[in-house]
């Protein structure tokens, strides 16, 4: 055994374990040896504490036969959150945990072998791009909005006619461990692709901008809420000081003038769920005509997917996607939260069905006058 505790930046080994943090999503977490089989995580954000902490931790492990292997997550900034997902790449399950009284340390066993453990299931750039190649290869054209801070490609999936006069705006992944948005956002898409091949009609009046992967860093990175400025994404809008808000921006200044954005819809995750709305100050006969058509349509209709509607004021200078979007275009723009632990299938079913009400009460939003 130890002596006393011996800490690692990028991992931690002992005869019997080794613990590292070498694939995309994982966070390079401080690594503290308490014994052979015992390890303690230090959970901190990528930046200053951040607006709504969800403390993201992933790493893998090998153990040699012998005693579970004990994890302690300690939490240096805000508290557990997300329950801890072991995959050997096979079998999938989520681990039991043991909550200190302050929230601030959680403990669990891990079984002899490898597998990895993360805050949530690990979708990748990776993942993201699997998706986007489906729905190109569907009809979907796929292209580069621009480049984030590390390089990598900040994508968009154009779908509909490029003649089309109206536009639909669909955005994923600004806040990287929101993974159950994610999953929505994946479903809500492919039902949309769906519906597009099976009416020529829809596809002449809309086109849709899909960007699912709008933190490619954040994601790369396991941050918790930033990119790789280290801003928030969601606070950015309208002010645009991030590579990735700016080319969603600079591809809307060149085609918005010919193809009127009539919705938004940005994908999220919170602890229920629930859709941002409109606030009442914000309220008119169109928005809400819309919302009732949409979304009212559903409420107690989805199995296993109840959700809650929330009408939140614009709070100017905000910065989120929701108010820019609804201030620049006056039209409906919504935030679709889904509950960090909400069954996956529940919510990918409920998502299709969201999908296929909202492309039948888009007319409400896209016939309807603009001063």
């Amino acid at each position: 055994m130890h002596s006393g505790p011996v800490a690692a930046a990028s991992g931690c080994a002992t005869p019997a374990v080794r613990i590292d943090f070498d694939f995309e999503g994982a966070p390079l977490s401080r690594c503290v040896i308490n014994g052979e089989r015992e390890f303690t995580l230090l959970v901190a954000p990528e930046h200053a504490p951040p607006i709504n902490p969800s403390p993201w931790y992933a790493f893998r492990y090998e153990a040699g036969q012998g005693a579970p292997v004990t994890v302690h997550l300690d939490y240096l900034v805000g508290d557990h959150r997300y329950a801890p997902k072991w995959s050997d790449g096979s079998i999938a399950r989520q681990l039991e945990v043991e909550l200190s009284q302050d929230g601030k340390r959680a403990s669990f066993v891990l079984p002899a072998g490898s597998a990895r453990v993360s805050a949530q299931e690990v979708l990748d750039t990776q993942w993201h791009g699997r998706a986007m190649g489906r729905w190109e290869s569907e009809g979907g054209e796929r292209i580069v909005l621009g480049r984030s801070h590390d390089g990598r490609p900040i994508e968009a999936l154009t779908l509909g006619s490029a003649e089309a006069e109206r536009l639909v705006v669909l955005l994923g992944r600004q806040h990287p461990p929101e993974v159950s948005g994610a999953v929505a956002m994946e479903a809500f898409v492919d039902r949309i692709v769906e519906r597009l091949a099976e009416d020529t009609g829809l596809a002449e009046r809309y086109r849709f901008l899909v960007v699912p992967l709008l933190n490619p860093d954040g994601v790369a990175r396991g941050h918790w809420r930033a990119n790789r400025g280290g801003r928030d994404l969601n606070r950015d809008w309208g002010i645009f000081s991030q590579p990735e808000t700016a080319a969603v921006k600079t591809w809307l200044d060149a085609n918005a003038i010919a193809q009127r954005p009539v919705v938004m819809i940005d994908f999220h995750s919170t602890r229920s769920n629930l859709f941002y709305v409109q606030g009442e100050e914000e309220t008119d006969a169109r928005e809400q005509a819309f919302l009732d058509s949409w979304l009212g349509q559903l409420a107690g209709q989805l199995e296993g997917f109840e959700f809650t509607i929330e009408r939140r004021n614009a709070n100017p200078g905000s910065g989120t996607s929701k108010n820019w979007f609804h201030a620049t275009f006056d039209i409906p723009a919504y935030t679709y939260e889904v509950g960090d632990e909400s069954d996956r299938s529940a919510t990918k079913s409920a998502a299709r069905r969201i999908a296929d009400r909202f492309v039948e009460t888009l007319p409400i939003a896209a016939d309807s006058p603009k001063d």
